[in-house]
């Protein structure tokens, strides 16, 4: 019979969970960290149990590779290329097996290997359904993108297709929306994989750094699209009081991507795609999509209050009935 974390009880889970920590980071109530003469960027980011994960489409092991990664994304999106560690907040109902929760922690520690950082310790308690707090610590690197650092002339880059993780959640839900045509198996498997293992844009802001032509300053606004590419280019504008104007020939979808509204949709507004969008002066938008080949320049920014349009001047809706929703 599986064992379940009321069968265990608190000391036996704690205990249990000590080998995903260094030894004795957990035997006080706080975390040591050693100091750093480098500032420090901190990140929080919730996953609930049937608005980001659940059973019926993601593995225990996929939630905590998730749980991971969707704050390495926000690190990264911020200017942070080195991972201190993480404290976790866990809310688990007491029926939830131990062989879940291990599995989570073994998801973990697969993206802390690939990733950087390290389990500092946290808090759990019970609930009823689960619930996942991440807050993660990392250094910031030679830059610090900002939502309001964008200026009137730059170019608006994408450093990845998007869509895919919506695609995904929709193949791993059999929804009937996407019986109606004939998708490839390397685009389906893209898809899963895109939703199930998300990866932070990490290598993205390295190449970022790497390629910055010597003569500009190091000013560029950036985010990641984790709550979809529009939403995110909204925020650009909001923070920086700008508008920006898209290119519908540009829209930054995978080769293989079928045609139609409800995929240009998803595109724009399907979410948890993890990807760095940038806005960056001309000769630097340039050098960073012959860095990154995935890498695309969408669209531009002008002067106005904040707003997003087509390139024929007609207004982007932002309130789009396939947008990401976290309420």
């Amino acid at each position: 019979m599986t064992d379940t974390i009321e069968q265990i009880g608190e000391l036996e889970l704690l205990e249990r969970l000590k080998r995903f920590m260094p030894i004795g980071q957990i035997d006080d109530d706080t975390a040591q960290i050693q100091s750093s003469k480098k500032e420090l960027l901190i990140n929080t980011d919730v996953l609930v149990e049937g608005v980001h994960f659940s059973e019926l489409t993601t593995s225990a092991h996929d939630v905590g590779w998730k749980a991971i990664t969707s704050n390495i994304s926000d690190l990264a999106s911020s200017g942070s290329k080195e991972i201190i560690g993480y404290t976790i907040g866990l809310v688990i109902p007491p029926n939830t097996t131990w062989i879940w929760i291990q599995e989570f922690y073994e998801g973990m520690k697969d993206a802390m290997e690939h990733f950087g950082g390290k389990l500092l310790g946290g808090d759990c308690s019970k609930g009823k359904e689960k619930v996942i707090s991440i807050t993660a610590f990392g250094e910031l690197g030679g830059i610090r993108l900002h939502r309001a650092n964008a200026m009137t002339g730059d170019y608006l880059v994408s450093s990845g297709v998007h869509g895919l993780s919506r695609l995904g959640l929709s193949l791993l839900k059999s929804e009937k929306v996407i019986n109606k045509i004939k998708l490839g198996k390397n685009l389906k498997e893209r898809a899963i994989l895109a939703h199930k293992r998300p990866m932070p844009p990490v290598k993205a802001l390295h190449a970022l750094e790497a390629c910055k032509p010597i003569e500009l300053p190091w000013r560029a606004a950036g985010t990641d699209s984790s709550d979809g590419l529009i939403n995110a280019i909204r925020n650009i504008c909001e923070s920086s009081n700008c508008q920006a104007v898209i290119h519908k020939k540009s829209i930054p979808k995978d080769k293989d991507w079928p045609t139609g509204n409800m995929w240009d949709e998803w595109c724009l507004n399907g979410g948890e795609d993890y990807k760095l969008i940038l806005s960056l002066p001309e000769k630097w938008a340039k050098n960073f999509i012959k860095e990154i080949k995935s890498a695309k320049i969408i669209g531009s920014i002008k002067e106005g209050s904040p707003k997003v349009f087509w390139d024929d001047s007609s207004e982007i809706n932002l309130n789009s009935k396939y947008k990401f929703q976290h309420f």
